[in-house]
């Protein structure tokens, strides 16, 4: 542990500040009784990730919105060829526009939603066939 003096707007502090890898005793602050260092605590177990799934009404082909949101556009049609990855609707989500792509190539079997609607996480957008 180390002592700082440190003036903030005038006022002064004595901090103390843990070095990480030295194993000294904490340094007395003016003032202040010593302060114990805590006991080592070990990481917690990493977490297995679980895979989402698709809510049940979602397919395959399904475009899902990856967050809530707005439509803000739709740039495809019922019944045009899209390509895997093609830019197909436009969201806005805290002021920040976010272009959503197809997943899979094939053609636009229906647009469940239309410009302007709000969006729930998760909810279909479209569906490529």
């Amino acid at each position: 542990m180390k002592t700082l003096r440190i003036t903030l707007e005038g006022k002064t502090y004595d901090v103390a500040v843990e070095v990480l890898g030295e194993n000294t005793a904490p340094a007395p602050v003016a003032g202040q009784p010593p302060v114990q260092a805590p006991a080592p605590v070990s990481a917690p177990a990493p977490v297995a990730e679980q895979p989402q799934s698709a809510p049940a009404s979602a397919g395959a082909g399904s475009v899902l919105s990856p967050m809530a949101g707005q439509v803000m556009k739709i740039k495809v049609a019922v019944g045009t060829a899209v390509s895997a990855n093609q830019e197909v609707v436009v969201l806005e989500a805290m002021k920040m526009e976010t272009p959503i792509y197809a997943s899979a190539a094939g053609t636009v079997q229906a647009i469940n939603v239309k410009e302007g609607d709000a969006v729930a996480e998760g909810q279909v957008l479209l569906t490529i066939g």
